[in-house]
């Protein structure tokens, strides 16, 4: 019976170490949602006014407002619904704020497929659809102009302008691009100079995309991230849009590495949907896409 007993512990822990190393090992695509987002932590900050300027919100007596906080969804701002048969996490944008993972990553590749809804909120009732994907994610929530987001780099989720880069709080990176009529636009060959953005550059604020590629008539679009040594691509149904390298943060005029943190999902007073959200890390840029940033 003991040899019976030993056999089978020694069975049932290859099995987990197998299970183990295929998880964490790179090459292992990893799904990230689950019905609980046990995966990630949530962060609600405010109903913001389509007058908001940047300021800290305050009531009608001039009292500060203190956001709703972290891990306080009691709205149901972020939720796991079926659709279709598939689960899907649904943002309603109620709120301005963020679903983020536990992990931080530094070396990866992050998929998902994403739509719109139907819904807006104050803010954007008259602007285009937008929300966002933002890595490198670092500290506290709430250091942007929207006191919600932590330091991070954008990839942009936005009607006709999926891919685009907006730099948050004090992050900066170089990017494949030349200047048109005072925007900066995006190169996804590697022939065009890196040009800096960002904080501590005289370029702030966004980038545009090399072109347009998202799915039409808001049908799901896939993106794709690919982060590596600080370098990364924003990649649109599998079309290169954007190509930034040397990723960093400005803390009173000095530049530091931005180079690993956590992902955060943005609720952006709209309605959005994500699906087949997975993360596979890496320890080599992917053939295909070498030459672009180096």
């Amino acid at each position: 019976m003991k040899s019976r007993n030993a056999l089978f512990f020694l069975l049932f822990l290859s099995v987990f170490v197998f299970a183990f190393r295929k998880v964490n090992d790179p090459g292992a695509w990893v799904n990230l949602l689950d019905p609980d987002l046990h995966q990630w932590q949530t962060y609600l900050s405010y109903h913001h006014k389509a007058t908001y300027d940047g300021t800290l919100p305050v009531d009608d007596h001039g009292k500060a407002i203190e956001p709703v906080g972290l891990n306080k969804d009691s709205s149901k701002v972020f939720s796991v619904v079926m659709m279709d048969g598939e689960p899907v996490l649904k943002v309603t944008g109620e709120y301005y704020g963020c679903v983020f993972t536990n992990k931080s990553y530094k070396n990866f590749r992050l998929k998902l497929k994403v739509k719109f809804g139907t819904k807006k909120w104050e803010a954007r009732t008259n602007k285009l659809m937008d929300a966002g994907l933002l890595y490198f994610s670092q500290g506290p929530c709430g250091v942007d102009f929207w006191r919600t987001w932590m330091l991070s780099q954008e990839f942009q989720i936005m009607e006709g302008h999926f891919g685009d880069y907006w730099n948050i709080s004090s992050s900066a990176i170089d990017i494949r691009a030349y200047l048109s009529e005072g925007s900066m636009c995006s190169v996804a060959g590697n022939t065009q100079a890196f040009l800096p953005f960002g904080s501590g550059t005289n370029r702030t604020g966004f980038c545009l995309r090399t072109a347009d590629y998202s799915t039409p008539g808001n049908g799901w679009t896939q993106i794709e991230l690919i982060c590596y040594e600080g370098k990364s691509l924003h990649i649109v149904n599998g079309h290169v849009v954007m190509v930034l390298a040397n990723s960093r943060y400005n803390d009173n005029g000095v530049a530091s590495p931005l180079i690993e943190g956590k992902i955060q999902l943005q609720s952006e007073a709209c309605e959005v949907y994500y699906k087949d959200i997975k993360i596979q890390t890496i320890d080599t840029k992917p053939a295909e896409f070498k030459g672009l940033n180096d």
